[in-house]
């Protein structure tokens, strides 16, 4: 598992390879010159004992001063570079999730929240951003600073060296005895963070219901909850950190103090001048700040191998439903809009009830459509409808050789062009925090202002955009607040309309509108030249009864087809949801 985060480690950093090999030798430039200036100050003691003068004084000053400056400058361009690299593996990150997860289907935020999505594209990333910058330096100035020090030591003394460096080892053994701890704990504080930002995300999009239900009391102590916890394992994992740190830190100065203890006495037998005692002094305490700083290394690698898995996580997950390596290409402006289902079954994976498979959603269904066809699809809640409409675009994983388009199987085309050919208004109209006029032209962020009020038209809906203050340049506020839901739906059906796809899916997304109103949009898309392949689902029977035929869904399978009066002249479901939608009518 180790080997794998440090293979995940090579390949964030491969790209970068150049930007941080020049930080690392700037590093290895800034620890020889750190080496290098205590042995002018040696040189400098043991003349100086033998023959005192400034002149010599001023020189050894000056040198140092000006490789001392030197060493800075170096120093700073090492930390640009690697934390440069961090920076940049970071933004890496963030675009490589961002696009992974725009290629996931709906399915897959269905089972992972948007919370921990969140968190781990923000906080797991920004903790592999550390490893990649400090971590790595502080190795690397660790590494270098042991490995040029530790010759010139025992060079001067090898006895008082080992000495002095005789409780690393120890340091090391602890190191290994916390590693496990720390990364659960860190595993424990991400997960937590997580839950936090979960809770926060669906209170701040359900604020509106927790006001409604006066839940406020309630979720604060939800929070409360989550927030408590958090802050006890964070608690925790402080706790471990200020109980080896401390330690690390005592263990190096313990070194400090042998080498002046045992030190003093072999200056007096002359086993060492003044001048390599105060070196050897300088080297320890040089180690003694990388060996303290491991401690922080530690905790930066801990956190970073968590948040490795972590993000490794949400890349390791292929998508269900992409291209096939031949998809065949499809030209939208050659699509007729014909659609086909032959024997269509689908079963929501994972779903049980009381232990035992979920009948299916779709059950043996076969319909072809013809080309500009309008079909309205009616049924009660539950009998399929909107798993027939996720169907088409292939939103979800649909078994080859069951649903065509122009005699194409759905599953051998490419996504991209196959969803190109459709325009699909869904149940929950969403639209996003900017204009209208950019909501509507969603699709086609080039459309010209004509085009865009033309599809506003189309959907009813431009009458009213034009009593707003600032007309097509009004904010509708996150998710459309400031509007209804009726100005919802009907802006995004303006918005399928104006990408002017050849098959137009819409489902249910006229529920909010008026019987009158619904019933002139589905006759203003059945009329004229530009008609369109429309299949129109809907509770509205009303506006249904426009359609060209009617397919009735029940429990998954389509139980009876045809228009609305020969429905009605049926004994059957759709004669006993019309008189149920007329009674309906004429209660209210």
């Amino acid at each position: 598992m180790a080997q794998s985060r440090l293979k995940k480690l090579g390949a964030y950093l491969r790209p970068h390879l150049t930007k941080a090999s020049l930080g690392i030798f700037a590093l290895l430039i800034v620890n020889g010159l750190g080496v290098y200036i205590p042995l002018l100050i040696k040189d400098a003691i043991d003349r100086l004992q033998v023959a005192f003068s400034f002149d010599q004084i001023l020189f050894y000053v000056v040198l140092m001063l000006v490789l001392a400056s030197v060493m800075w400058f170096v120093r700073m361009i090492s930390r640009i570079l690697l934390f440069g690299v961090g920076r940049q593996v970071e933004f890496d990150l963030k675009q490589k999730l961002f696009t992974h997860l725009l290629r996931q289907e709906p399915a897959y935020f269905a089972a992972n929240t948007i919370g921990d999505l969140i968190n781990r594209a923000t906080s797991d990333v920004d903790n592999i951003r550390r490893l990649l910058g400090f971590a790595v330096l502080s190795l690397a100035n660790t590494i270098f600073a042991y490995g040029l020090t530790l010759p010139f030591m025992l060079a001067i003394s090898w006895k008082l060296s080992l000495l002095a460096l005789a409780v690393y080892p120890v340091m090391l053994v602890l190191v290994q005895l916390f590693s496990d701890k720390l990364r659960n704990q860190q595993n424990a504080v991400q997960e937590e963070l997580s839950s936090v930002s979960e809770l926060i995300q669906e209170d701040l999009s359900g604020i509106a219901l927790i006001k409604i239900y006066a839940q406020e009391e309630n979720e604060r102590q939800a929070f409360q909850h989550l927030n408590q916890r958090l802050l006890d394992v964070n608690l925790e994992l402080a706790k471990t950190r200020n109980v080896l740190f401390p330690i690390l830190r005592g263990l190096s100065s313990i070194s400090l103090l042998l080498l002046l203890w045992f030190g003093v006495g072999d200056i007096g037998r002359g086993s060492i001048s003044v001048g390599g005692f105060i070196t050897l002094l300088i080297y320890v305490e040089r180690l003694a700040f990388p060996t303290a700083l491991l401690g922080f290394t530690i905790t930066a690698y801990q956190r970073g191998e968590v948040s490795i898995d972590r993000i490794e996580a949400i890349l390791s997950v292929e998508p269900r439903i992409q291209d096939k390596p031949n998809a065949i290409a499809l030209d939208r402006n050659q699509v007729r809009g014909s659609i086909q289902a032959q024997d269509l079954n689908f079963t929501y994976p994972g779903a049980l009830v009381d232990g035992q498979p979920l009948k299916p959603a779709l059950d043996h269904v076969n319909f072809t459509i013809s080309p500009q066809e309008t079909v309205a699809i009616v049924g009660s809640i539950g009998s399929g409808k909107s798993t027939l409409a996720n169907a088409i675009p292939r939103l979800l994983e649909i078994a080859p050789r069951q649903l065509f388009i122009d005699g194409y199987d759905i599953t051998d085309l490419r996504l991209q062009d196959l969803r190109g050919a459709i325009a699909y208004v869904p149940q929950e109209s969403f639209l996003f925090s900017t204009s209208i006029k950019n909501n509507i032209r969603y699709g086609n962020p080039t459309a010209d202002e004509m085009s865009v009020i033309h599809a506003a038209k189309q959907a009813q809906i431009h009458t009213e955009i034009l009593n707003f203050p600032q007309q097509y340049q009004t904010i509708v506020g996150e998710r459309g607040i400031t509007l209804s839901g009726g100005q919802r739906q009907r802006t995004a059906l303006a918005r399928a309309l104006l990408i002017d796809a050849p098959i137009l899916i819409l489902d249910d997304a006229l529920s909010s509108v008026d019987n009158q109103t619904a019933t002139q949009i589905l006759k203003n898309l059945s009329e004229g030249t530009d008609r369109k392949t429309v299949i129109f689902i809907s509770h509205q029977l009303s506006a249904a009864a426009m359609a060209d035929r009617i397919f009735v869904m029940d429990q998954g399978a389509i139980a009876q087809v045809g228009t609305h009066a020969e429905l009605l002249a049926q004994a059957g479901l759709y004669q006993e949801l019309w008189n149920q939608n007329q009674l309906e009518e004429v209660l209210q």
